[in-house]
């Protein structure tokens, strides 16, 4: 999977996406991911890519042209037209269930907005999908987008170790995540459930199933609805 971001901040995402699990993953090729700064595709000697809301009220806007003569650029590097999509607090709330089927696909292209947003006229002629990571608002689209490609790339085949590590978690299959229990056996007081020493892996599905219903029922009973 290659994944292209557009943003006023390239050098926010080296330090988060370019270690651990993801950092890893791009230097086996499992994963591509490039950054392109906005600013070279502006016009004037400032490198402005932002100017006021036609009408009045606070705030710049980011201009349509610059973004579109950058996506334009990468359709041509990669070949074919990436699934572009813009962080937005006005995009549908990122879920397991989207990252799964997007997962599927070989190129998208994030956006990181700034200031009041993004000309309409863009929004409407270029993006295929709004995405948000929660109803709030942040000051600048780089972190909404390191959390969607961290999510989105670990669904990629070949960035974990092996599928189980994602499938077996909170939210893939609609419920959170059963209790998990490391060495030692007793910790202050306290001991690891039985079933889970007994060697007896239906049982043990069976209690990590049980468990997941009553974790789910307890912290998100909207998830069961």
């Amino acid at each position: 999977m290659r994944i292209d971001i557009i943003t006023l901040f390239p050098d926010m995402f080296a330090p988060v996406l370019g270690d651990s699990i993801i950092g890893r993953a791009q230097k086996s090729g499992a994963v591509e991911i490039h950054t392109h700064q906005l600013r070279d595709y502006a016009f004037d000697k400032h490198r402005r890519v932002d100017d006021s809301p036609y009408g009045g009220g606070m705030g710049m806007l980011m201009k349509a042209e610059p973004i579109a003569l950058c996506f334009e650029a990468i359709c041509g590097q990669t070949g074919k037209r990436p699934h572009f999509v813009y962080m937005s607090p006005q995009g549908k709330t990122l879920d397991q269930s989207r990252l799964k089927e997007l997962a599927e696909l070989e190129n998208i292209c994030v956006l990181c907005g700034h200031y009041e947003g993004v000309d309409q006229r863009l929004l409407d002629s270029f993006i295929d999908e709004e995405i948000s990571i929660g109803d709030y608002v942040l000051t600048g689209g780089e972190i909404p987008a390191m959390v969607f490609t961290d999510a989105l790339c670990r669904m990629v085949p070949g960035v974990l170790t092996n599928n189980e590590c994602f499938t077996e978690e909170s939210h893939f299959n609609g419920l959170l995540e059963y209790p998990q229990y490391t060495k030692p056996a007793e910790w202050r007081g306290v001991e690891v459930p039985e079933v889970l020493l007994s060697g007896n892996h239906q049982l043990i599905d069976k209690w990590r199933r049980e468990k997941a219903l009553e974790v789910t029922r307890e912290k998100r009973p909207d998830l069961l609805e």
